[in-house]
This record gives structure tokens, sequence and C-alpha cells, in this order.
């Protein structure tokens, strides 16, 4: 497995809204990218910490095409939009998407939303996981 940049990152604009001006499109496209994510790998399993703390359990979407687990967020209508004074922290949308090589068993991956943290497990299929190898620096 593979992380990828998301493709809010990238600038690309997608489903979650077209705004108007320079500013809010910033805005926007850096709220985009505002999930943090740590990834690590157990014995039999990658795991993929999403942090989203704030949002509702069924406005997340995970999804696998070619070859890519997107995992996305969108705010549900009326979502509030205040005026900020201050701004650390996004409970807006977002788009995150990670390569899965041959290793992953994509008709087992499950997710689940608690405490403000969405774990997705990709389970591994065993004897197919990538050797490793250490390479000597000259």
């Amino acid at each position: 497995m593979y992380y990828n940049q998301s493709w809010a990152a990238k600038g690309q604009q997608g489903h979650y809204g077209h705004h108007q001006g320079g500013r809010e499109r910033h805005l926007h496209t850096r709220s985009m990218e505002r999930a943090a994510v740590n990834i690590y790998r157990t014995d039999n399993s990658f795991e993929i910490l999403v942090f989203a703390p704030g949002r509702i359990k069924e406005h997340f979407h995970l999804g696998i095409s070619g070859g890519e687990l997107s995992v996305s967020y969108t705010p549900p209508d009326g979502f509030p939009r205040p005026e900020w004074v201050r701004r650390e922290y996004s409970r807006g949308g977002f788009v995150r998407t990670f390569a899965l090589d041959e290793s992953v068993d994509p008709a087992g991956i499950r997710a689940k939303y608690e405490d403000g943290v969405l774990q997705v497990s990709l389970p591994l299929i065993p004897g197919k996981e990538r050797m490793s190898q250490e390479i000597p620096v000259l």
C-alpha cells in the first residue's frame, strides 16, 4: 500500500463545491487537505487512522477504483460556516487516496468511526506480502 497525495492537494476540483475567487478556492482546498492520516502495519493488515473529529459517520465515503482506495467526507447540506476569528481546525470535506498493491485483500477492507477517528483496516493476503530488502549505501 502506498500513500498518494490527495487530489485536492494537486489542485483538482471535485463535487465538493465550486467557489468563486482565489481566496475562497484557496481556503476550500486547504480544508480539503486537513484530515491527518497515520498508517501502521500489523502482522496481517495495514491500519489507516484518519483523524476527523466532529464529523458525521454517515457522510464518510470509501471506495476502490483503479487500484486506489479513496476516503472522503462530504459535510451535510446547511453545514454552518461561521466567520472565523482564528481557525486551526476544519470539519469540512476532504478526500484522501491510497494506492493498493496486490498484498491487500480489497474484499476484506473494513472501516469504523469512533471518537473522531476513522479506522480503516486493510487485511493482507497471506503469501502476497512484498519482499523487503536492505540496500547498502556505497
